[in-house]
Formats: C-alpha cells, structure tokens, sequence
C-alpha cells in the first residue's frame, strides 16, 4: 500500500530511472510518513503545524535534491 509520503513525493516517477532519485524520495517518503504519524497523536494545533512543516520540509528537500540529481549541465 503506498501511503501519504509516497504519494506526496511521486514515489513511482522516475523517469531517469536513477537509483539515487529513488532512494532519495524513498527516504522522504518514510520521513512524511514519520511526521504524519505524529500529528495524528496530539491536539495542539501549535504542534500540529510543527508537524505539518516537517512534512512540507521533508517533501521539498526531496525536490530539490532531485532536480540536483537529475539537472543537466548549463550548455548541455
């Protein structure tokens, strides 16, 4: 089952088909799911938004960190 991590980070798009793209939204993913599982236990909505940074953080990391994998040199 993929859950809410694996969706927000497109685990299955990879058009590369780079390992390293994979790992990293793997690992993203898995952070996601960590962080949504801790909101879900608490009922301060400060917290609440804490957790919901980490997700957005963890989510744009991952971007990031694909496009540096996957960004063709200036000129290529």
């Amino acid at each position: 089952m993929t859950g809410l991590g694996e969706y927000r980070v497109g685990i299955d798009f990879n058009p590369s088909g780079d390992e390293r793209v994979n790992e990293v939204k793997s690992v993203a993913a898995h952070l996601i799911n960590i962080y949504a599982e801790g909101a879900k236990s608490v009922n301060d909505p400060e917290v609440k938004r804490l957790w919901a940074l980490a997700q957005t953080h963890a989510e744009d990391s991952a971007m990031w960190a694909v496009k540096a994998l996957t960004k063709k040199p200036m000129g290529a």
